[in-house]
């Protein structure tokens, strides 16, 4: 109850921030984030909505496709997240801080990038593209960055279009700058290695097996120092999944040493559904 209760007081900071830097620092200067909250920046152009509500009407069918393909909690969490962000975007007024672009782009991409990093890091996003390249990637195998710099770049070239170069390389400033900051906050790597040491293989197994659909390679162990005997269960995650992860060493066996390592590639059976 304490975790969920903390999960939900950090799903609205997210949202706050995202929010804060739309209203007080992109969307006055014409600069747009990156992901669905910049199509639906771009939308308000054209479309007589607010980019809130536009940006929760794109997420209405992604929310299905996450609840359907990703996980249940992990899209109630985020449609959460996209549902206070559009309530925080239409009570908060649109203000610029400051006339110069630059100093909006920047710090609008890192207030972002702490709000959409906070959101990853406790098995929350941001919605929108974050589903539908996890979904995307499952299915091709092709890496999440790549994915995400292709759906980011055509936002990059749609507001060169609609506005004018300028404002798409500070879009694109803004856009590097949030990438870097999510990176520094949460694991960047597409999929990771966890190698779990523990005496209590057959539980943590188990749950494992209960909560996650990734096979689990079982190697017997045995304490250098100690001499006990013990196993190590090596399985291989997406990014999304490490918060579960954890959770699930810590209620079974919070005595267990894990250890998470980029996996840069894979060959074999990984499975994507």
């Amino acid at each position: 109850m304490r975790r969920e209760l903390g999960k939900i007081v950090i799903v609205i900071v997210g949202s706050l921030l995202l929010a804060v830097a739309l209203n007080l620092f992109l969307i006055p200067a014409d600069v747009f984030a990156s992901g669905f909250t910049g199509v639906a920046q771009l939308l308000s152009f054209v479309l007589p909505l607010s980019p809130g509500i536009l940006l929760l009407l794109l997420n209405i069918p992604v929310a299905i496709l996450g609840w359907l393909k990703v996980g249940k909690s992990f899209t109630i969490y985020s449609f959460a997240s996209v549902v206070l962000t559009t309530i925080f975007l239409e009570v908060i007024p649109v203000h610029a801080f400051s006339e110069d672009i630059m100093l909006n782009a920047v710090f609008g991409g890192v207030i972002v990038a702490a709000g959409a990093g906070l959101l990853l890091k406790w098995g929350a996003s941001s919605g929108g593209l974050d589903i539908i390249v996890l979904v995307l990637a499952r299915v091709t195998d092709r890496p999440v960055g790549s994915l995400f710099f292709i759906m980011n770049s055509v936002i990059v070239v749609v507001s060169g279009l609609m506005l004018d170069p300028e404002k798409a390389l500070f879009t694109l400033i803004s856009i590097y700058v949030t990438s870097r900051f999510i990176d520094a906050i949460h694991t960047r790597y597409v999929k990771l290695t966890a190698m779990i040491v523990t005496k209590n293989a057959d539980l943590v197994n188990k749950a494992i097996h209960e909560r996650l659909t990734r096979g689990i390679t079982r190697i017997p162990a045995k304490g250098g120092y100690t001499s006990e005997e013990k196993e190590m269960l090596v399985i291989v995650i997406t990014r999304y999944e490490l918060y579960d992860l954890k959770n699930i060493i810590e209620e079974v066996d919070p005595a267990a040493f894990t250890n998470i390592v980029e996996t840069a590639s894979i060959f074999g059976l990984f499975r994507k559904d």
